[in-house]
């Protein structure tokens, strides 16, 4: 276990990343029916926090449970949770906006009343679409040139799979940019708001409240920036050759999930 100095603080919360610490798509990182009894074991309150917004609360609650898992709805805080806040700060219910993504973006939105459209909507709202075609790219620049809003769920440049690395939300992004001329407004992490949604959820302290994700531009910078505590697992994007050039580096680096629930206790050094 890599601390940092010897500072202690109680554990009692958690906030996970998904992608890249708990699986790879279809594929679990770990045992994690094993992994989640030792959290309640030991007593942590648990948040799942993710910048991907493919998936509805229910579908990952429903991808959890294939892995043995059970968890409730309000502990799953997805990137669209952060883009409905922002639109519900800025824009009447009912405004129309333009998707680019999956189910638990285009969900989310309406489930909160804002309008998809095509056109003359108030906001390109955009997040990981695998089924991204040219038309929908030039649809978004239109809209965007005519003066609508560029909100993004996520700048992840990159997403985790079994064969590798692929594009992310961040790829997406740059094409739209360079196109419109029109710079996003990302919303996901290392933006705060996340984190601050789990952490209200929870009921935790920050100083008491440890981020673990498998990104350090995203997962640890967001944690680092609001000052929470963090700890870098190496099963998926950042690798210690990372590690080693990020400043300031974060509090704890784990091979994976389980290695860090196994050495963690009731107090650790920061």
């Amino acid at each position: 276990m890599e601390g940092k100095n010897d500072k202690k603080h109680a554990v009692q919360g958690l906030i996970l990343d998904m992608d890249g610490v708990l699986w790879r798509q279809s594929q679990p990182i770990g045992d994690l029916p094993y992994i989640f009894n030792q959290i309640s074991k030991k007593g942590y309150k648990v948040a799942l926090v993710t910048n991907n917004a493919t998936f509805t609360v229910q579908q990952y609650l429903e991808k959890l449970a294939g892995f043995g898992v059970a968890l409730q709805a309000d502990q799953i805080i997805n990137s669209p949770s952060a883009v409905i806040h922002y639109m519900k700060e800025h824009y009447p219910t009912g405004s129309k906006v333009y998707v680019i993504g999956e189910d638990g973006l285009h969900d989310e939105l309406i489930k909160h009343n804002f309008s998809i459209a095509e056109k003359d909507v108030v906001a390109v709202v955009v997040g990981m679409d695998r089924q991204l075609t040219y038309d929908k790219l030039c649809r978004a620049t239109i809209n965007l040139r005519s003066g609508a809003a560029f909100i993004a769920t996520n700048g992840d440049r990159t997403f985790p799979t079994p064969e590798g690395l692929v594009p992310g939300v961040g790829a997406v992004l740059a094409l739209l940019e360079i196109a419109s001329d029109t710079k996003p407004l990302v919303l996901g992490k290392p933006e705060p708001l996340l984190y601050e949604i789990a952490i209200k959820r929870m009921q935790t302290k920050p100083q008491e409240t440890l981020v673990v994700g498998d990104r350090l531009e995203t997962d640890i910078l967001g944690a680092q920036r609001i000052g929470l505590p963090c700890a870098l697992v190496l099963s998926g994007v950042s690798t210690n050759e990372d590690v080693e050039k990020w400043k300031p580096q974060p509090d704890y680096v784990f091979k994976d999930l389980q290695e860090l629930i196994d050495n963690l206790d009731a107090s650790y050094a920061r």
